[in-house]
C-alpha cells in the first residue's frame, strides 16, 4: 500500500484526475457500444392501431415482459424481430388487433337475461358495423373504414317497409378503382337483408363522394369498366405477340375500342305464301225434285205414297253442291336482342423499333425495318383483334427509333454463393450501424485517447530524463573510483583523459536532450521543479 501511495504522489494529481477521465471516459464508451450491439433488432409488429387496439396489445407485452417501442403516436409497435411471428400468433388468439371496432364479440360477455329488446338490436347493429369495417379495411388501398346502417323498423299497420340504407367514409392510399368500390357497394348490400346496392353511399376521408347511389352512375362505371378491360385484354395479346417479333420492350401499343352500350330489341313476322296447309273442309249438297199437275190441289196429290201416273205429269228436278275450305299460311315470328356492350369499331397503333446490330468498331448500329417486316406484323395484330373491314377498324404499325437503345448485358439473377449473399433491408441496416459503432470507436481511440496517454508518457519520461541527467556525473564516476580500466592496455593518464572525454559528451548529450523536452513540455517542466522546490532537504 505504501508503494501505491508513493507511486500517486509521484505521477501527481493533475495526471492522476487525466488517468481517471480516460478510463471513466473508456469504460462509458465501450459500454455503449455493447450495449448497442446486444440490443435486439426492432421490427413492426402492427400497424395503423387504433388507441384502443395498442393500449390492449401494450398491456399483454408488459405483462410477458417483452421489450417494445412506440412510433407514430402509438399506431406503430415495434418488438424483436425474433418474437414477432411467436406475437402476433399469440395477439391472435386474444382477439386482438380488434380492428378498432366492435364485432360480434359483444355479445360474448353480456347478460342476456336483464337484457331489453332494444339493448339487443342496438349491439347487433354496432356487431354488424363493426364486422362489415374489418372485412372492409382487409381490401388493397384502404387503411380505415366507418361503416353506418339505417334499419328502420316497419311501422304497425302499414303495408310498405321503408327500405335500408347504408354511408361508408373509407380513409386510401392513393385511389380506388371503380371495381373497387362497386365491390364495396355489393358487399355491404349483400350482408344486409333487405339493402340494394343503390343505397350504399361511400365518401372518402377527404369529403370526395366515391359513390352516390344513382342507377346512372352505376351503369356508367360497368361500362367504362368492361371497355376498359376489354382494351387491356386486346392491348396485352398485340403485346405479346409483337414483342415475341421485335424483342421484349421494343413495341409500344395503344389500343382504342368504340362500344355501344344501348339494348335493342327487335321483332319481326314472315309469311311464306308457299307453305299453305289446309285446316278445316267442309262439303254442301242440296236437291230438289218437282212435278207437274197442271194447278190440280185434290186430296190424293197430298197424301203421303200417292202413286201419281207418270204418264200424266212431268217432273222438276235440280242440285247444288258447296265446298268450304280454309288454309293457314306459314308465318314465322323473329324476336332478336342485342344486349348493350357491342363493339363497334377497334383503332390500334403499334410503335416498333428497329434493329441493332453491331458495326466494325463494335458500336451499335441502328437500321430501319423493311416494308415486308411491318406488313407481317400488321397481319397479326389484324390476326389478334379480329380485324373487320366492315366494322371500320384501323391497323397503323409504324417503325421508329426508340430514345433509349437495348442494354447489351443482360442483367441475369445471381446464383450460387452470391445468391447466398442476398441481404434485406433491415440486415444491411444493421450492418451500417455496426459499421458506424467501429468507425466510432477508432476515431475515439485516436483523437481523444491517444492523445492523452501520450502526453501522460511524455511527463514521466521528462522527469525521468532530468533525474537521469541529475545523477549521471556520480554513476558516470563509479567506474573510474572502482578502479576498472575504461580502456585496455592504456595508461592511467590516457584512461584519465578518455573518462573525462566521454563524461563531457554524455552531460552535453543530457543537458542537449534536457533543454528539448523543457522546449517541448514546459508545463511538464514547471510542474517538476516546483515539485522538486517543494520537498524537503535531506
Amino acid at each position: 500500500m505504501q508503494g501505491l501511495v508513493d507511486f500517486l504522489k509521484g505521477i501527481g494529481a493533475a495526471r492522476f484526475g487525466a488517468m481517471i477521465a480516460v478510463t471513466a471516459a473508456l469504460i462509458g464508451f465501450f459500454a455503449f457500444v455493447i450495449m448497442r450491439v446486444t440490443t435486439p433488432q426492432m421490427t413492426t409488429l402492427f400497424t395503423d392501431l387504433s388507441v384502443e387496439d395498442s393500449s390492449s396489445i401494450i398491456k399483454d407485452l408488459e405483462r410477458q415482459g417483452i421489450q417494445f417501442e412506440l412510433r407514430n403516436e402509438g399506431t406503430i409497435i415495434m418488438v424483436p424481430k425474433d418474437k414477432v411471428t411467436r406475437l402476433r400468433m399469440k395477439l391472435a388468439e386474444g382477439g386482438l388487433p380488434k380492428g378498432g371496432g366492435v364485432g360480434y364479440e359483444v355479445f360474448d360477455k353480456s347478460d342476456a337475461l336483464g337484457t331489453t329488446s332494444f339493448v339487443q338490436n342496438i349491439n347487433h347493429l354496432r356487431a354488424l358495423e363493426g364486422e362489415l369495417a374489418r372485412t372492409i379495411r382487409a381490401i388493397d388501398r384502404i387503411q380505415a373504414a366507418r361503416v353506418h346502417l339505417v334499419l328502420p323498423e316497419r311501422p304497425l299497420f302499414s303495408r310498405e317497409a321503408p327500405e335500408p340504407s347504408a354511408s361508408i367514409v373509407l380513409r386510401v392510399r392513393g385511389a380506388l378503382e371503380a371495381q373497387q368500390i362497386r365491390a364495396i357497394r355489393h358487399l355491404v348490400a349483400s350482408a344486409v337483408n333487405g339493402l340494394k346496392p343503390q343505397r350504399v353511399s361511400i365518401v372518402d376521408e377527404s369529403g370526395q363522394l366515391l359513390a352516390d347511389g344513382a342507377a346512372t352512375d352505376a351503369d356508367q362505371a360497368v361500362g367504362d369498366e368492361r371497355r376498359a378491360a376489354f382494351e387491356k385484354r386486346m392491348r396485352k395479346q398485340v403485346e405479346d405477340i409483337v414483342s415475341s417479333v421485335v424483342g421484349s420492350g421494343r413495341a409500344r401499343v395503344q389500343l382504342s375500342a368504340d362500344f355501344d352500350f344501348n339494348k335493342i330489341t327487335q321483332t319481326s313476322d314472315k309469311f311464306d305464301p308457299e307453305g299453305r296447309v289446309l285446316r278445316s273442309s267442309q262439303t254442301r249438297e242440296e236437291s230438289s225434285l218437282t212435278a207437274d199437275n197442271n194447278g190440280q190441289v185434290t186430296v190424293n196429290n197430298e197424301l203421303p205414297g200417292n202413286q201419281q201416273n207418270s204418264g200424266v205429269a212431268a217432273k222438276d228436278q235440280s242440285k247444288k253442291t258447296e265446298e268450304t275450305n280454309n288454309y293457314e299460311i306459314s308465318r314465322t315470328t323473329k324476336t332478336e336482342v342485342t344486349e348493350a356492350g357491342r363493339v363497334n369499331r377497334i383503332s390500334v397503333a403499334v410503335l416498333v423499333d428497329g434493329i441493332y446490330s453491331k458495326n466494325e468498331k463494335g458500336e451499335l448500329a441502328y437500321q430501319d425495318r423493311t416494308k415486308e417486316q411491318l406488313d407481317r406484323i400488321a397481319t397479326l395484330v389484324r390476326s389478334a383483334i379480329g380485324f373487320d373491314q366492315k366494322r371500320g377498324d384501323q391497323v397503323e404499325v409504324v417503325n421508329l427509333r426508340f430514345a433509349d437503345a437495348p442494354s447489351t448485358a443482360p442483367i441475369g439473377e445471381p446464383s450460387g454463393f452470391l445468391g447466398m449473399l442476398q441481404f434485406t433491408k433491415d440486415d444491411v441496416m444493421y450492418f451500417v450501424e455496426l459499421g458506424v459503432m467501429m468507425l466510432l470507436g477508432l476515431v475515439v481511440m485516436f483523437m481523444v485517447i491517444r492523445p492523452l496517454v501520450k502526453r501522460i508518457l511524455a511527463s514521466d519520461e521528462v522527469a525521468a530524463a532530468i533525474s537521469g541527467v541529475l545523477a549521471g556525473p556520480a554513476d558516470d564516476a563509479a567506474p573510474a573510483a572502482s578502479g576498472q580500466p575504461l580502456l585496455p592496455g592504456g595508461s592511467a593518464t590516457a584512461s584519465a583523459i578518455d573518462v573525462a572525454t566521454i563524461q563531457g559528451q554524455v552531460h552535453a548529450q543530457s543537458v542537449h536532450r534536457v533543454g528539448e523536452l523543457a522546449e517541448r513540455n514546459p508545463n511538464e517542466t514547471v510542474a517538476i521543479i516546483r515539485q522538486w522546490l517543494t520537498e524537503p532537504a535531506k
